[in-house]
């Protein structure tokens, strides 16, 4: 379940099939549905609403919420809490004179707490700041990193491998343009020509014809998003170039074996100690 401003609760997907698209679903809960095709997603402001709506209607037994850690009218029987490890807690304070949601101390509602964008370094003054505040929460490092590229019209999987000594052009609309880009020239793409868009940005073709004739300009070879953004232009949009979009996955670097032994040990923890 996430967040909407509709007077009811939209469904995106009913687990079968997607019924609205990212302009009125919103880009991250349209992702979702794509991703989890077996998975209901509902969006609601009211996430009480919304829960009772997917038990009432679908048979929901489960609910996750997207941002629900702040969301204090459902209490959830699990807490995840995310935490940058590149800037943890800012200067420490709360928005909007800081970037945090709310204070430091309410660590200790987690259950578990992942370390995102992580290096797999140490860093014993972070643990021991977050152990402060919550000294059971078992703390799970991850990452992420690119799996493979996708064709924005066919849906077609690509190998990474295309990238390396391929010049190409790149654009996105997220709030941290660096990572996607980092991770294009790390894996050995000569990036031409790039634009970048305010956050949540959505694509008109006018903005994307005249990006697509300057990276033609360019001689970029093909031309490369992130997921986020390809899902905010319209599907059929006619391409001057070849057009890709990175599809990333979870790397879990501590903490457990891999993404699904984390998911494993947080939602079937008796299942585990049964084996």
């Amino acid at each position: 379940m996430t967040h909407g401003e509709a007077p009811k609760p939209k469904v995106v997907s009913d687990g079968k099939n997607i019924l609205l698209n990212s302009e009125f679903a919103g880009d991250e809960p349209f992702m979702l549905a794509r991703n989890l095709p077996n998975v209901i997603v509902i969006v609601d402001k009211n996430r009480v609403r919304a829960g009772h709506y997917a038990i009432t209607e679908f048979g929901a037994d489960t609910l996750i919420l997207d941002d629900g850690f702040q969301y204090l009218p459902l209490r959830g029987q699990l807490q995840l809490l995310l935490v940058d490890k590149t800037n943890p807690f800012g200067n420490k304070c709360l928005l909007p004179r800081g970037i945090l949601r709310e204070p430091i101390s309410h660590l200790k509602r987690a259950s578990y707490i992942f370390l995102t964008k992580s290096d797999g370094v140490e860093d014993p003054e972070l643990e021991h700041l977050i152990r402060e505040h919550n000294p059971t929460a078992e703390i799970i490092e991850c990452a992420h990193k690119p799996e493979c590229l996708v064709d924005f019209h066919s849906m077609k999987r690509s190998e990474l491998s295309i990238l390396k000594g391929a010049k190409i052009a790149c654009f996105s609309a997220i709030a941290a343009p660096d990572s996607f880009e980092n991770f294009l020239t790390e894996l050995g793409a000569e990036i031409v020509y790039k634009k970048r868009f305010l956050d949540h940005h959505r694509f008109d073709d006018y903005e994307l014809d005249k990006f697509f004739k300057k990276a033609k300009s360019f001689n970029a070879k093909f031309v490369v998003t992130t997921e986020k953004d390809a899902v905010r232009i319209r599907p059929d949009y006619p391409a001057a170039l070849p057009f890709y979009y990175t599809k990333l996955e979870i790397e879990i670097l501590e903490g457990v074996d891999d993404f699904e032994s984390a998911v494993e040990k947080i939602c079937f923890p008796k299942r585990r100690s049964d084996i």
